[in-house]
């Protein structure tokens, strides 16, 4: 999708989203007090500039040596409001790839803890039934000879010699029961040691956990912080730019002779542009519209529980274990796949999964262009991979259920255009493909 011939708010908004296992307890949580401390540092404010009025050019164009350095200095104002959006958004990237890393961290953390205390929770109950196994033994024991089992068997044999042969019968018996029952005790206590063990590493697992999960926290507070003073930064930027390129071309214009002249031509300009992206727009409406009807209408379609399905398209990858993805910039995917892709194709809508607010719309590491939207109840669903410009949503923004977001691109660690889709319970997320069958919007 080209931004060309969008209204300019809408330009600027986008442009504004363009920025370009390990071991358990000690390793992360050092980690992540160390992320902790680069996050407190602040994104730089906006500088102070003095920008000229129309009448200051308006002066100055009546002498040419004034003339040719307001023409230099408006070139420089233009080239340090470049310089002072890159390094903002240098910023905003940088907070938004430690808060990939911190959300991965801490996802990594709880399935590895989530994993032991399931290992722990089987093996207590191994413990249990071999401990009440050893019970049951012992117990056949005592009823079988009370404490000299020998004595009693022996005892038993005192008769005819036709005894002997049962009493070497029991005899042999005995010995395999208790031999039974010594086994069956160091089972349990084995299995008793196996369930303490792993109860212990459980703790420790849930310990690191909270630990990684305040790091995410304050990584996501931190690239919030950062997109939103680079969305400002660049929003004011842009507006200043078109003003100072308008100045500019007034300065050159040797026709153009006062500054009211020059601004009845540039708004007329502006009305023969909103024209132009309205019809744009139209167009877009259309094809969305088309794209809906030939995929059978799944994609947007909203269940009497209010949820939609998110985008056209069959699964092309799976909740779970899979090879790392690595961008063109080097950045490389978790070996660990949270989320579920669709196969949408380039430019295909994307809708939102449910009514509720975006808390992001823009560049988030090997997402790429990413869209976030929380619903309510600790739950919200992510959007990965959207094409550029194909941003249909701005943070702040509320949201219907079946409402076009973005459409489908191979941003990020992308291997062809698809949708990521995540689902969040809380900072974890989940697997999207059950949790959207239970709300009748099965995916793929």
């Amino acid at each position: 999708m080209s931004d060309h011939g969008t209204d300019l708010p809408t330009r600027r908004w986008r442009a504004t989203n363009r920025w370009p296992r390990r071991t358990l307890a000690l390793t992360s949580i050092m980690a992540a007090m160390t992320l902790l401390v680069t996050l407190v540092s602040p994104v730089a404010p906006a500088r102070a500039i003095d920008y000229p009025s129309w009448q200051d050019l308006q002066n100055a164009k009546a002498n040419t040596a004034s003339a040719a350095a307001q023409v230099t200095a408006i070139e420089n104002l233009i080239a340090g409001l470049q310089v002072q959006v890159q390094e903002t958004q240098a910023a905003a990237e940088k907070s938004a790839n430690e808060l990939e890393v911190a959300q991965q961290e801490f996802d990594d953390a709880t399935r590895r803890a989530e994993d032991i205390q399931t290992q722990a929770d089987a093996s207590k109950a191994t413990a249990d039934a071999a401990t009440k196994q050893a019970g049951q033994l012992a117990a056949q024991l005592y009823r079988t000879g009370g404490t000299d089992l020998s004595v009693n068997l022996f005892l038993e044999g005192q008769g005819d010699g036709a005894d002997a042969d049962l009493l070497l019968a029991k005899l042999g018996n005995m010995s395999k029961l208790v031999e039974r029952s010594s086994d069956v005790y160091e089972s349990a206590q084995s299995a008793t040691n196996n369930a303490q063990s792993l109860g212990d590493q459980a703790k420790v697992a849930q310990s690191e956990r909270e630990t990684l999960r305040v790091a995410a926290e304050a990584a996501l507070a931190a690239a919030q912080a950062a997109a939103e003073t680079a969305a400002n930064a660049l929003a004011e930027s842009e507006a200043k730019s078109v003003e100072l390129e308008q100045q500019l071309q007034f300065m050159r214009d040797a026709q153009a002779t006062t500054t009211a002249g020059y601004e009845a031509g540039v708004a007329e300009r502006a009305r023969l542009e909103a024209i132009r992206v309205a019809a744009e727009a139209a167009a877009r409406a259309a094809a969305a519209a088309a794209a809906r009807a030939n995929s059978g209408g799944s994609g947007g379609s909203v269940s009497m529980t209010g949820w939609a399905v998110p985008a056209s398209g069959r699964i092309t990858a799976g909740y779970g274990p899979r090879s790392t993805i690595c961008s063109d910039g080097g950045q490389c995917s978790g070996s660990f796949h949270y989320a579920t892709d669709l196969g949408t194709g380039c430019g295909s809508p994307i809708y939102a999964a449910h009514a509720g607010v975006v808390t992001w719309a823009g560049v988030l590491g090997t997402y790429g262009n990413f869209v976030k939207i929380s619903h309510g109840d600790n739950v919200s669903t992510g959007y990965a991979h959207i094409q550029n410009g194909g941003y249909n949503v701005r943070s702040g923004q509320s949201v219907s259920a079946g409402q076009i977001i973005a459409y489908s691109g191979d941003t990020g660690a992308a291997n062809g255009c698809h949708l990521h889709f995540e689902v969040w319970i809380g900072g974890n997320r989940i697997n999207p493909v059950p949790f959207m069958a239970d709300r009748g919007a099965s995916l793929g």
